[in-house]
């Protein structure tokens, strides 16, 4: 896994817990940090949009494994 696809996936993990809060207690970390509530601070919408390109670049890394695989097992088969 490369540093691009580590630090996407650091960032699909920041997401996903700041949704949790937001399910569970109605707290927007991201925008309690970074500026306004409800989304409107202009660093916690540029937060927002790396989380979402992050969570774009982390579907390649759901179907990696399974190419990793198919290639060991098409080597241990020759």
């Amino acid at each position: 896994m490369s540093w691009f696809q580590r630090v996407a996936l650091l960032l699909v993990i920041i997401g996903a817990i700041n949704w949790g809060l937001i399910g569970l207690f109605q707290y927007d970390l991201v925008a309690g940090l970074f500026g306004g509530g409800e989304q409107s601070g202009a660093f916690a919408r540029v937060i927002y949009t790396l989380v979402g390109i992050s969570g774009l670049i982390a579907i390649s890394l759901y179907f990696s494994p399974a190419a990793e695989y198919s290639e060991t097992t098409a080597e241990s088969a020759e």
